[in-house]
């Protein structure tokens, strides 16, 4: 007879700004079918191919069931099982006698491997906070999109995704929701059935592109030049919205000063496009009443990335496209959300705190970081660290630096993990972490206006535990008595949150948890009437945040580190730019090990335009060695002008040790930082191509 089915509501935890609601079955303790929720609004019961497929990596036959203790060289991946009590033993005594000594020798690495509120930040913040280890700059993604966000607009704030339907215009901009936001992609699929116009902003033809109406091929890291060159025909032809910008903006004159040295001639050789593109975009925007901006972060990757961010992120208060629901501009709507950071990290637990506070390190240079000896500038050597929520050997920028770091025998390292990825192999413990399905968690999201709560569907697999239960048990066994180590899950989750806020209000705990999710209470047409976040309450052109900490206040354009035009003496060298957005099946290095979606993608590929592929003697399905003085990959040639000429697009994110030669797109990116937030600069990478003979 078989056994009765059960169903389960979940949240899709990953770094995805969709966060669909889920519908989990479960029959024997097994999950056997994932799909997406119909009831919630934003999902609309449907979900992307990686996560329909979830059973499939919950219950993977190389899922870490126990604790690992290394046996091997570092990097090789051979380890010997042990109890928890041996292994939380071992950790603890490792990290209190380095903890004695020099509390920042200690360093932990995570990001966004769950976006889920308990189980990334709370316990685990409040742990580190308390030993007093070294702060990590979590920067990788999307500091600078939300540091231009934050300058603009007062935070990472925009428009109603439903509301993208009902959009006249809609510029997709560094952006392919195909592979990265389905759901925002339906709605963009219906406004143009009701007759919108799509326009794709990107270096790439990618899916999305190839089914919008016109794609615009900019060169990486222009964007920024390109919208200033907008703003340029908006003002010069008179189409501005002038009561918004007298009643909303402050600092119009002086953009206007600044947008007047970017003219249309001079922008289309920067970003290598003729000259009408650029007009006639600019002329249908400032036409258009309901003109929505879906931005995304790939435009952000680059030097200039904050400023690119600052100077779209201008667009619609100038022509006053906030006034309509379906108009704006949506990055990341992040901010919308009342969210209790100190609640849930607890910084008052820092020694110091306020005034003294331990270093901070930027995750993006982890791999100069872990090299690093040590002196009084950059403080203790890196002794021991402490890796969750991440897979820094595979995703990092300049991955041979990361690997060197990670291999030093000196180096006491802890990785929490699913599976054992490429940065697993560096450890001296791996501690087995549940997934989304066996944990409690709650969610913001950064594509719509909604709160979540996620449920456990099925139990823990194995002796696998939540984070909060390791970091507790690390707490416990090294002696720590803070009473907000020891909090449940459901007590951090509830705390998520300021509930006084207006934007929850008839919203409490209770109602969230049995229904799962709630809407946020927020305008249609959320600056309509301004109240923009920032100091003066106005979208502002020229930022007083930016004017105090000594910095330019207006957005300009700020070339790539490594061009033609910023750096000629390497670009003769390495005439291409390569950019690494992900691959449709893989999400980061999330799913690369799931059989059926690697099988998908097959290899590592490179997309090469036909005339750069001929100076090379390079054809369609021949391997290729993409290579810088940084390092150098393996990856299979698509001969196709869906990248534009120049450029090379490399599909991401591969583990390493399932690439053909041990490396992927990392080997070749810099560990340097963009202008604003500190981000990474994975877009901002000139390297040459040639035939490989493996």
């Amino acid at each position: 007879m078989n056994a009765p089915l059960e169903f389960a509501r979940a949240v899709c935890p990953h770094d995805c700004p969709d966060t669909c609601a889920l519908r989990v079955t479960v029959s024997d303790g097994r999950a056997v079918k994932v799909t997406g929720d119909p009831d919630h609004a934003p999902t609309q019961g449907v979900l992307c191919t990686k996560v329909s497929r979830y059973p499939e990596r919950v219950h993977h036959e190389q899922r870490l069931t126990m604790p690992l203790k290394r046996v091997g060289p570092k990097g090789a991946g051979r380890f010997e099982p042990i109890g928890w009590d041996e292994a939380l033993g071992y950790a603890a005594e490792r990290l209190s006698e380095i903890a004695r000594r020099a509390p920042e020798a200690i360093l932990p690495y995570s990001y966004a491997g769950t976006m889920g509120l308990v189980q990334g930040e709370s316990i685990a913040q409040r742990f580190f906070h308390k030993l007093g280890a070294s702060r990590l700059d979590r920067t990788i993604c999307s500091a600078a999109g939300m540091a231009g966000l934050k300058y603009t607009y007062g935070g990472s704030l925009g428009m109603h995704l439903e509301f993208f339907e009902e959009s006249e215009l809609i510029l997709i901009w560094g952006a392919n929701p195909i592979t990265s936001s389905v759901h925002f992609w339906t709605r963009a699929q219906e406004a143009k059935r009701r007759g919108a116009r799509l326009v794709a902003i990107d270096p790439y033809r990618s899916l999305t592109a190839e089914k919008c109406h016109q794609h615009i091929a900019l060169r990486p890291g222009t964007d920024g030049a390109f919208a200033l060159g907008m703003m340029n025909v908006l003002i010069a032809e008179d189409l501005i919205d002038h009561a918004y910008v007298a009643a909303h903006t402050v600092g119009f004159e002086a953009l206007k000063r600044r947008a007047a040295a970017y003219s249309p001639a001079r922008v289309a050789q920067t970003c290598g496009i003729d000259e009408a593109e650029l007009v006639d975009l600019a002329r249908l925007y400032g036409k258009t009443r309901k003109a929505a901006i879906r931005l995304n972060y790939g435009m952000q990757r680059v030097r200039g990335g904050g400023n690119a961010t600052r100077a779209i992120a201008c667009l619609p208060s100038l022509t006053g496209a906030w006034r309509d629901r379906a108009g704006g501009l949506l990055l990341s709507s992040s901010g919308w959300t009342p969210f209790d950071t100190a609640a849930l990290q607890r910084p008052d637990l820092l020694p110091g705190w306020p005034s003294e506070l331990p270093r901070i390190v930027n995750m993006n240079a982890i791999g100069d970081a872990l090299l690093h000896e040590g002196d009084a500038a950059f403080g203790p050597k890196i002794e021991a660290l402490v890796v969750y929520n991440s897979n820094p050997v595979a995703v990092a920028p300049d991955s041979a630096r990361v690997a060197a770091g990670f291999a030093r025998e000196d180096l006491f390292t802890i990785v929490l993990e699913h599976f054992q990825t490429d940065t697993a192999d560096y450890a001296d413990l791996v501690l087995p972490a549940t997934t989304q399905l066996e944990h409690f968690d709650v969610h913001r999201s950064y594509g719509h206006t909604y709160v979540m709560v996620n449920r456990p569907a099925i139990a823990p697999i194995g002796q696998a535990r939540p984070n909060t239960e390791i970091f507790r048990g690390l707490a416990q066994r090294m002696g720590l008595d803070e009473p907000a180590l020891f909090d449940s899950d459901e007590a951090i989750g509830r705390s998520a949150f300021r509930w006084e806020d207006p934007a929850l209000q008839g919203i409490d705990w209770a109602r969230l948890n049995e229904q799962g999710w709630a809407k946020l209470n927020l305008p249609d047409a959320p600056f309509a009437e301004g109240g923009f976040r920032t100091p003066s309450g106005k979208c502002e052109f020229a930022s007083t945040l930016l004017e105090r900490e000594g910095m330019d206040p207006l957005p300009d354009y700020v070339p790539p580190y490594e061009s033609a035009d910023g750096s000629p003496e390497l670009a003769a060298r390495y005439p291409l730019a390569m950019i690494s957005p992900p691959a449709r099946h893989f999400l980061n290095s999330t799913f690369v090990n799931i059989d059926s979606l690697r099988e998908s993608e097959r290899e590592p590929r490179l997309d090469i335009h036909p005339a750069d592929a001929a100076i090379r003697r390079i054809g369609d399905g021949d391997m290729v060695r993409i290579r810088n003085d940084r390092g150098a990959f393996l990856a299979r040639a698509r001969v196709s002008d869906r990248a534009r000429e120049g450029v090379v697009v490399g599909l991401s994110i591969w583990w390493k040790k399932l690439a053909p030669d041990g490396c992927n797109a990392n080997q070749v990116t810099s560990q340097a930082l963009t202008d604003l937030g500190g981000s990474a600069t994975f877009y901002d990478c000139l390297v040459e191509v040639e035939r490989s003979n493996v």
